[in-house]
């Protein structure tokens, strides 16, 4: 595990990490509502996944086509093709975790299939601290993609293939938070759950070099089990 471990955090990580501990203050010093601030969470995957398919279209209008590996099959095509199945796949993914945490935390009177209505109407179930919350991470991943990826011009060269994956890591922890999560909340051990679930996803997302992982899987070097 420690080659997979960042040895030292950039000006983005610990900017991350600041934004990341602002909930944590909120929820333990401010009285905001644990079920709301994790509601802004399930949401960053949504902004995260937007941001990602911004990112995708700007490496498509560069490099037109890209690698696409398929059981050790690797052929060219093109990026509207990744973008495409990003969009379904992650897709999939948002709707069962939303779905999941929208049932075991009972917000409001939604059902698993409510996401697209949750999504339209999300202002509904936040307070203006939340909502404040959620305005704070959708500017702080727009930095950051402005900063780390069109700004130094890493959009020209980057894999596709890479950047496809990359907010999947949120996603696997927060599958594992929704239902643990859904049920602290419902005993009323919100500031317990937040304070873990930040923690772990201080960890998961930025002081693990996911990138990294993904790139080594990209090129065969993970063993994987199966």
């Amino acid at each position: 595990m420690k080659p997979f471990l960042k040895r030292r955090l950039t000006y983005t990580d610990i900017f991350l990490i600041l934004v990341n501990l602002v909930p944590i203050w909120g929820v333990w010093f401010k009285d905001w509502d644990a079920k709301e601030v994790f509601l802004v969470y399930c949401l960053e995957s949504v902004i995260m996944g937007i941001y990602n398919v911004l990112m995708m279209l700007l490496t498509t209008f560069a490099k037109k086509q890209d690698d696409w590996n398929n059981g050790g099959a690797s052929t060219m095509v093109s990026g509207y093709f990744f973008i495409f199945f990003f969009i379904i796949h992650y897709g999939f993914f948002l709707f069962i975790q939303v779905g999941m945490f929208l049932t075991i935390a009972n917000v409001g009177d939604l059902e698993f299939t409510d996401f697209f209505y949750f999504l339209f109407h999300v202002t509904d179930y936040l307070s203006p601290s939340t909502e404040q919350l959620l305005l704070l991470i959708i500017a702080s991943h727009g930095i950051i993609v402005l900063k780390d990826f069109i700004i130094p011009g890493v959009y020209k060269t980057a894999s596709l293939g890479t950047l496809m994956f990359a907010p999947y890591a949120r996603i696997f922890v927060q599958q594992l938070c929704v239902i643990i999560g859904g049920f602290l909340l419902g005993f009323g051990l919100g500031k317990i759950f937040i304070l873990v679930f930040i923690l772990v996803k201080i960890f998961f997302e930025i002081i693990l070099n996911y990138q990294k992982i993904i790139e080594e899987a990209g090129k065969g070097k993970l063993k994987t089990g199966g």
